[in-house]
């Protein structure tokens, strides 16, 4: 039987996947042996959750993500944790009955699934997981180990050494003994808070000096959470190895430094950009996570309901004008820029971005990092970018004037400019620009629309409890009567935080003739809104509602919201 054929039927059956593309897919998985599970990602036909369905019915399996489950520590802790990544099987607990549940990512794999039936003697349930949420799942488990062991050995063993070559170390970062830096624990140490860091979907890591100890925090869905402390006495090794990883100067301990180290992790090539600053204890270093080979992200994906699509649909047809995206930091908003940008990306169109930094790299797409000590500007880049017959132009935030008029002057000559600006919502990006001293006859010339955007965190979709409203949250909402709502708890799956992951809501204003005249007519942000929720703009607080009432976050981030 040729299970590929089989599997390419089934999705057929399932309209996953067109008929006409059998042959094709077919000839492809046999030419580069490849099972038809991984071409259906690599192509972009379905991701593995996605599959994941007609998958389980096609095997005959139970199906589920692994993180629905709370995963055993002991029975994990019986077997070699890289192997069972390699067979992608893992033990997730055992039943009141003596019931062995195991997730499987490869059901046909018969060697590994009869390897857990000789270790177990008792009955053994198998259920159908995507496998790499298999290596996420055993990735954070040995990730969490290697940072406990090397916590542990830190309490143990002398840094001294370490500290002394590096306090001897001149400015070319280097180190008389390199095998000083390969076994310290500091080190150890440091390469585990850095690992660590991905399979808990930190977007950053905060090392923090205080008067008798170290904390180290993770930033994960927008909340900071602790992760570790160490002694104070260890940290000149742990400044030494930070340093010596992200070229910075070890002998600078009086000004900021700013660096940048790349690793490649389980196969995937990350950017950690390092910025220290000096405190009353020491140095404080936060290291920015950037996977820049991963940027997949479809409109969808990114919270765009149909009616927004409908809208950025519209917006990106336009073949000039500018189209800015608004919030603040951290908020998604290179991201959102980037999705565009791919659904722009055609080999008819050149498509030049400038930035800082260099986030995710497209393919396709000409990327030009700003460089400031080189006095390569947002507005001076810009300059030359015109040069370069672009017809597509993303500029990473508009800062100044300058970079504001010439944005403004490229949209007018025939380009498609997008780019990134710090407000509140979105009439009030029309006044910005126009308080930053661009003339608002070129605003109303050129401005396309402005999405105003906001992230707010996913309840968790183990633990999440229905309650009602109370009288208050009724109000703030806005309902004749209470409704059942959602409220976070916290279990093993989220961390205790209640929470997992985070959504995309955005507020969409599009530019009519009408709302042109008023710009040109130096009407207030109160009167621009007023005039577009009158004509249908969904207000950022309506958005965030809804996704209250269907359960997906929570009143406090709806108050949140609402504040902002």
């Amino acid at each position: 039987m040729d299970i590929n054929y089989e599997i390419v039927q089934y999705y057929i059956y399932k309209k996953i996947i067109k008929k006409k593309l059998r042959d094709t897919v077919l000839e492809d998985c046999k030419r580069l042996n490849m099972t038809v599970e991984k071409y259906m990602q690599v192509k972009n036909y379905a991701t593995e959750v996605q599959a994941l369905p007609a998958l389980g019915e096609f095997y005959n399996l139970a199906y589920a993500e692994v993180d629905m489950f709370d995963v055993d520590d002991d029975l994990a802790d019986k077997f070699n944790l890289n192997f069972l990544k390699k067979i992608k099987i893992v033990p997730l607990f055992k039943t009141d009955a003596g019931v062995l549940l195991v997730a499987v990512g490869r059901p046909l794999d018969f060697n590994a699934v009869s390897m857990i039936s000789t270790i177990y003697t008792g009955q053994v349930e198998y259920v159908l997981v995507p496998p790499t949420q298999i290596d996420v799942l055993l990735d954070s488990i040995l990730a969490v180990r290697s940072t406990t062991n090397a916590l542990q050995t830190l309490q143990t063993e002398s840094d001294k050494q370490l500290l002394r070559d590096a306090s001897a170390t001149d400015n070319s970062n280097s180190i008389s003994n390199i095998d000083d830096i390969i076994n310290a624990p500091s080190v150890r140490l440091v390469d585990s808070i850095i690992k660590e860091a991905i399979p808990f979907r930190a977007s950053d890591i905060h090392i923090e000096p205080y008067e008798k100890i170290v904390k180290v925090r993770y930033r994960i869905d927008g909340d900071l959470q602790e992760r570790a402390d160490f002694p104070i006495e260890s940290y000149p090794a742990i400044c030494a190895r930070l340093k010596i990883l992200s070229g910075l100067n070890i002998a600078e301990r009086r000004i900021p430094q700013d660096g940048r180290i790349n690793l490649s992790i389980n196969g995937t090539e990350y950017d950690f950009r390092v910025s220290s600053l000096p405190t009353v204890y020491g140095e404080k270093f936060v290291i920015r996570i950037l996977d820049k080979t991963s940027f997949r992200f479809t409109r969808q994906e990114l919270g765009f309901t149909a009616a927004e699509n409908e809208i950025i649909d519209k917006i990106l047809a336009h073949p000039h004008g500018i189209i800015l995206l608004t919030g603040p930091t951290g908020c998604g908003k290179s991201t959102t820029l980037y999705s565009f940008l791919k659904e722009k990306n055609t080999p008819q169109v050149n498509i030049i971005t400038v930035e800082d930094p260099v986030e995710y790299t497209l393919h396709g797409v000409n990327q030009v990092q700003v460089n400031t000590k080189a006095n390569m500007t947002f507005a001076s880049a810009l300059r030359s970018i015109l040069r370069q017959d672009p017809d597509v132009i993303m500029i990473g935030e508009i800062r100044d004037e300058e970079t504001a008029e010439i944005a403004i002057r490229a949209a007018i000559t025939g380009h498609l400019v997008f780019s990134t600006l710090h407000t509140n919502d979105a009439p009030g990006a029309v006044t910005r620009l126009v308080d930053m001293g661009v003339s608002s006859y070129l605003v109303k010339d050129s401005l396309v629309a402005v999405i105003s955007q906001r992230l707010v965190k996913r309840l968790c979709p183990v633990c999440k409890k229905r309650s009602k409203t109370t009288d208050e949250e009724t109000q703030l909402l806005g309902i004749p009567e209470p409704v059942t709502v959602f409220r976070s708890v916290g279990c093993q799956f989220c961390n205790q935080t209640g929470y997992k992951g985070r959504a995309a809501v955005h507020e969409i204003l599009y530019l009519d003739n009408k709302l042109k005249s008023m710009i040109k007519g130096d009407s207030k942000a109160d009167d621009i809104r007023s005039y577009a929720v009158e004509n249908g703009m969904v207000e950022m607080n309506t958005a965030c509602r809804e996704l209250v009432l269907n359960g997906i976050t929570d009143m406090s981030e709806y108050v949140g919201i609402n504040v902002e």
